[in-house]
């Protein structure tokens, strides 16, 4: 039986994810690049709506991956092959994938609590660095990325500090809220590279239930243990709990496992550092805030670090 773990391929192969061959070319045509375009606004929007939800964190981060599960049950019913896919689900992908479920329930539950302990700026800065232990993790698997990757990664971070600014507090709280945040960081990377693997060999309609159903079953006993509230809402609360449904998880973090497949974990998770600037423009325009001045700046230097990965990656 093969280990569940992500595989290193040899010093001087073609680094490919998980030691399956090299990543595919990125083509600039590809479908995918759309999808992730429409991913990275949907993701965008998760931080403006769940502002707006009065719901416990963690709650609001239970009921998204569980709605979720419930709106792709018909799905499953009505696709006589994708039930056959699931049965005969490996052991190592199941493993694989309940794996990302866990890594996605915890980025969750460490970061949706960080909002109230730290600054936002310090919280948004600190789990944005996905994509900075996402390289660093495929190069501790030997896959070498280009130096670009590495640069790319770096200036797009750049860009997020400079539309967040560096605001670490002292206090006891803030520190917690920020290694909170940054743990939640760690996590997304997990939840990408796993998603990438088990993307090589599932659809991802499966992937997803087995990840939002193992993420819902883990983060129920964490919301009851932690006294989070898990009804007695207004409807309007539970509008926007749909909303944060169908746009981040449906539409956001679905459609990033649909593109992880094709454009790697590398270019998937730098793209997410798209979503500060992206919810400060979402902002402007469904609130009337204005942006800072910082904002059209950072959007530009996450864009050229975005550019370096990809040109990388192509390489």
């Amino acid at each position: 039986m093969t280990s569940p773990r992500l595989r290193a391929t040899p010093a001087g192969a073609p680094a490919g994810v998980a030691g399956h061959g090299p990543l595919p070319r990125l083509g600039l045509v590809s479908p995918d690049w759309v999808l992730l375009a429409v991913a990275v606004v949907a993701v965008s929007a998760s931080g403006p709506l769940t502002a707006a939800t009065a719901a416990p964190a963690l709650a609001i981060a239970f009921w998204r991956n569980a709605l979720a599960v419930a709106a792709l049950l018909p799905t499953l019913l009505r696709r006589p092959a994708l039930r056959a896919e699931l049965a005969g689900v490996d052991r190592r992908t199941l493993l694989l994938s309940l794996a990302a479920g866990t890594a996605l329930a915890a980025h969750f539950a460490l970061w949706l609590p960080s909002l109230r302990l730290t600054s936002v700026a310090s919280s948004v800065a600190l789990a944005t660095t996905t994509p900075l232990w996402t390289v660093l993790a495929l190069r501790l698997l030997g896959h070498r990325r280009p130096a670009a990757v590495w640069l790319g990664s770096a200036v797009a971070f750049a860009g997020v500090v400079l539309l967040t600014g560096v605001d670490l507090a002292v206090s006891t709280e803030a520190l917690l809220g920020d290694a909170l945040a940054l743990g939640g960081g760690i996590a997304g990377a997990v939840y990408v590279l796993l998603g990438a693997e088990v993307r090589r060999t599932t659809s991802t309609t499966s992937y997803t239930l087995l990840c939002y159903g193992a993420a819902t079953a883990l983060l129920l006993p964490v919301c009851l243990l932690a006294g989070a509230a898990l009804g007695g809402y207004p409807g309007e609360t539970w509008l926007q709990l749909l909303a944060i449904t169908v746009v981040a998880q449906l539409l956001g973090h679905s459609l990033l496992n649909r593109v992880v497949r094709g454009l790697g974990p590398s270019v998937t998770s730098t793209s997410l550092l798209l979503e500060t600037p992206g919810a400060v423009l979402i902002a402007a325009l469904a609130l009337g805030q204005l942006p800072p001045v910082a904002a059209y700046p950072a959007l530009v230097v996450i864009l050229a670090g975005l550019a370096l990965v990809i040109r990388g990656e192509r390489r």
